[in-house]
């Protein structure tokens, strides 16, 4: 592996791209630190210190890579273009215009992404201006305000544009890491913001545990870091493949037999969106309350403490969204009587399995099979974070738990497999060696 790392750098085009790439990583740092005009950075500190219960928030800030907590002009990160990008696949579903124009080609790809820029200009736009009355409305118990008081319609209109503009930046440096650097520009940047905190997150936890007296403690996270770590690549990469042939085809005066293929199923076909959805939906009442200041009405109270993270109704509720959303997503985006079609349309069958409508619900019964397995293990996966939560709630952060699972660690994983398998194939292709020798890594897709 250190072979490839110096052979990277010996590539006078990777070795731009990888440089660049780190460039514009280190941007979206700087970015991540310059505040919004007008608010009080001293006052923000001493409010988060004296918050008794950030759960939810840290779940936020956490894909913002710390940018929403210090309220700066990336505080929303890339999530608005990723939930517009979610929006705009759904509602194919809903208008069949949108599903032909994403057939249409590049035409048809650029017209989408079009849409789905002014879905995240819409999205941030809402966000931005619940974030901004969130700010006036923050008090530190000595009488402190992060909004000056007399902070009017001015403030709020320069705050918006300031974050919506901040996150329209983003989604551009993400394009131009696709196009100019190496990997996934959008992932790259939502991996750097999980993994930018990582360091402090780790340190804070081990001061704790020092502090506690139970080194033990430390070595159980870090036996089950690595079994999640392991659980994350195998459902990343899991497959399950359907043999399929093609019929004898003549070629001049001889029958060519062509070569059989698979169809690749995927384990975890919906990838981290049914987490996104669940999330938001488990969390928004919780949210609503937070976000006004409390309440006091007691049912109120009681519903936000069962729904807030690490509590055994939340746990329950959450992995039952996360196993629904695996299957409503996965038959959006998984057709099997369209694959069936083209398997007849190019003279291809599955052994023993008829064309046609046969072929379709076979394809159907395996995929709602590995589905469920999917579906169940990426749920294990997503509520380490809260059962960490609740057996060591002293000893551990909640930004070091969410690091342990869901949405983090498989975004964290994903897009190092493909940025690593993107690297060797640059590599592959110049006759060097990989990262493994006398084998390839295999990516997601």
């Amino acid at each position: 592996m250190s072979n490839a790392v110096v052979n990277i750098f010996r590539i006078p085009d990777l070795r731009k791209r990888v440089l660049f790439t780190l460039l514009i990583l280190i941007i979206y740092r700087i970015g991540a630190h310059i505040p919004i005009p007008g608010i009080n950075v001293d006052a923000l500190k001493v409010y988060f210190l004296e918050a008794q219960s950030t759960g939810v928030l840290d779940f936020f800030d956490l894909f913002a890579g710390g940018a929403l907590k210090r309220f700066t002009l990336f505080a929303l990160g890339i999530m608005p273009y990723i939930s517009a990008s979610i929006i705009i696949d759904l509602l194919k579903v809903v208008f069949p215009a949108l599903e032909r124009l994403s057939k249409e080609g590049a035409e048809g790809h650029k017209k989408i992404a079009q849409y789905t820029r002014y879905g995240t200009v819409l999205l941030c736009i809402i966000q931005s201006l619940a974030i901004t009355f969130w700010m006036k409305s923050m008090r530190t118990r000595g009488g402190g305000s992060v909004v000056p008081e007399d902070a009017g319609i001015g403030f709020i209109i320069v705050a918006v544009i300031a974050i919506t503009t901040g996150t329209m930046v983003l989604v551009w440096l993400g394009e131009i890491i696709t196009e100019r650097g190496i990997g996934n520009g959008i992932s790259l940047i939502i991996m750097a913001g999980i993994v930018v905190r990582s360091p402090q997150a780790v340190a804070s936890t081990m001061r704790k545990i020092g502090d506690t007296g139970e080194p033990i403690v430390g070595i159980i996270l870090l036996g089950l870091f690595l079994l999640v770590v392991a659980s994350s690549i195998l459902l990343t990469l899991g497959t399950r493949r359907i043999p399929v042939q093609y019929g004898k085809k003549l070629a001049g005066r001889t029958m060519m037999q062509k070569s059989s293929q698979y169809i690749p199923l995927r384990v975890n076909a919906a990838g981290v969106i049914p987490i996104i959805f669940a999330s938001a939906l488990i969390m928004f009442p919780s949210q609503m309350v937070h976000l006004m200041g409390g309440s006091s009405n007691t049912v109120l109270n009681q519903v936000q403490f069962w729904l807030s993270p690490g509590q055994i109704p939340y746990i329950v509720m959450y992995s039952g969204l996360i196993i629904f959303f695996c299957y409503f997503y996965t038959s959006i985006r998984f057709n099997p009587t369209e694959i069936a079609d083209n398997l007849k349309k190019y003279g291809g069958f599955i052994p023993g399995i008829r064309p046609g409508q046969n072929t379709s619900d076979h394809i159907m019964y395996i995929l709602n099979r590995i589905t469920l397995s999917g579906s169940i293990f990426l749920a294990l996966i997503a509520i380490v974070p809260d059962f960490i939560i609740r057996i060591w709630p002293e000893q551990v952060e909640p930004s070091m738990a969410y690091l342990f699972g869901g949405t983090s660690l498989l975004i964290i994983v994903g897009v190092a497999l493909d940025t690593l398998k993107q690297i060797e194939s640059q590599l592959l292709m110049r006759h060097y060696d990989g990262f493994l020798k006398n084998t390839r890594m295999q990516g997601r897709r």
